[in-house]
Order: C-alpha cells, then sequence, then structure tokens
C-alpha cells in the first residue's frame, strides 16, 4: 500500500509494511524521498513527523546535489554515457560540423579539434534533447488519447531534483532532459505520471489509484528509474 505527502519541496512516497518504526529515506541521484511506516499509522503523525525533519532533508538533498558536481563529465574518449538506459563509451572525432552519431557500444561526438569542454556538452545535450523530444511526442500523443486528455505544451529542459512537472492549470508538461538517459519503460512511466496531474493534480489516494489503472506495475518502473547512474 503507497501514499504520498507534499512537504514543502518535497514528494515523498510513503510505503505502509508490517513494522514498528517509521523509516525516512533520501534516495540518490536526484534526492527523491521515501517513508516506510508501520501499517495503521496516524496520517497526520506521519505530516508531522516529514515536517520535522525538513532541515536534515534539505541538508540531504544539498549534499547529493554537491556530489554530483564533484564529477562533472569532461568528455573525453572513453568516458561512460548513458542512452536509454545502456552504457556507452565516447568517442570524439575531430570535425569541422559538430554532430552526434549513435553507434552499437559508443557514442560518437563530432566536434572542431579545438572544442572545450563546454561545446562538446553543449553538442552532446543539445542532441539528448532532440532525442528526447523525438520519443516523447508519439508516446504522449498514445497516452493522452488512451487516458482522455489533452497536454498544451511539452518541454524538455535540464531540472535538479525532479523527471517531469505539470501546470494543472495551463496543461502544459516539463521534462528532464536526463530522461533521455533512462530505460524507455521509466520514461514512459513520467509521461504517464505527469498527463495523470490533468485529472488529479495532488499525490493523494485517488492519484495512485489512477497510476494502478493505467500502469500496473509503475512502482517498479519508480524505483529502476531513481536508481543507478545517469
Amino acid at each position: 500500500m503507497m501514499e504520498h505527502l507534499s512537504i514543502a519541496e518535497f514528494e515523498i512516497d510513503v510505503t505502509f509494511k508490517d513494522i514498528k518504526n517509521i523509516h525516512l529515506s533520501v534516495h540518490p541521484p536526484l534526492g527523491n524521498v521515501t517513508i516506510s511506516a508501520p501499517m495503521h499509522i496516524d496520517p497526520e503523525r506521519l505530516r508531522v513527523f516529514a515536517i520535522g525533519k525538513l532541515g536534515w532533508l534539505r541538508r540531504e538533498r544539498k549534499k547529493m546535489s554537491e556530489q554530483l558536481r564533484e564529477h562533472p563529465k569532461l568528455f573525453i574518449p572513453r568516458e561512460s554515457h548513458y542512452f536509454l538506459g545502456k552504457r556507452y563509451l565516447l568517442k570524439v572525432t575531430a570535425s569541422k560540423h559538430s554532430n552526434v552519431v549513435l553507434h552499437h557500444n559508443h557514442i560518437e561526438l563530432f566536434v572542431p579539434a579545438d572544442a572545450s569542454a563546454e561545446k562538446k556538452r553543449q553538442v552532446l545535450y543539445a542532441w539528448y534533447r532532440n532525442q528526447l523530444k523525438t520519443l516523447l511526442i508519439p508516446m504522449i500523443i498514445s497516452w493522452e488519447q488512451k487516458i482522455g486528455v489533452q497536454s498544451s505544451a511539452i518541454r524538455v529542459q535540464k531540472m535538479k531534483t525532479k523527471w517531469g512537472s505539470c501546470n494543472d492549470k495551463s496543461a502544459a508538461i516539463l521534462f528532464n532532459s536526463d530522461l533521455i538517459k533512462k530505460p524507455v519503460d521509466c520514461i514512459e512511466y513520467v509521461v504517464v505520471h505527469e498527463l495523470l496531474h490533468l485529472i488529479e493534480r495532488k499525490h493523494n489516494r485517488r492519484f495512485v489509484g489512477l497510476l494502478d489503472a493505467w500502469l500496473p506495475g509503475w512502482i517498479e518502473r519508480k524505483r529502476k528509474l531513481n536508481g543507478g547512474e545517469i
């Protein structure tokens, strides 16, 4: 059984188990927060507990953010990069024209010989964004037809703490460009999750019920999405 709490800037997944104590966890890489709670605990007690831990949650999420910044990509040959859940080695090829080509086991980055690490990053991440948009559009159209909702705009950009967000008033949906590094079934989970916010704004029991109905097995997809390197 799962529930959700919205506390300040945190969206907390709550799982009820046959345990005696409340366990609060912050998970890398984006600092997602979960609570394991005893089965019949008073929901208001859980809310008060989470509010009391806000300072700790913010410190833990900040530490994870700083750890990610400590190991920036250098965009050098044989560096590991991810695409749709698979690890690829980077190949850098000197070229007058910037481009990216995906091969069986490596990503080839074509840039001028004197290109800086920042220029390489810009070229690769522009390609990532375009690849994600290309994947998202038919997936979103298909799920909109199934669910019976309609988004007004789809945008892709770098996000620090979320995989996606939905403005239920304007029906615009924003996706984290790093999603393209994750498996397709994880991307699909985020699409369905955000589209269902056009029906139910909050992460409440009704929202969980909608996820259960439209995407059985979504919990495992979410766990896979929030685990591992990106």
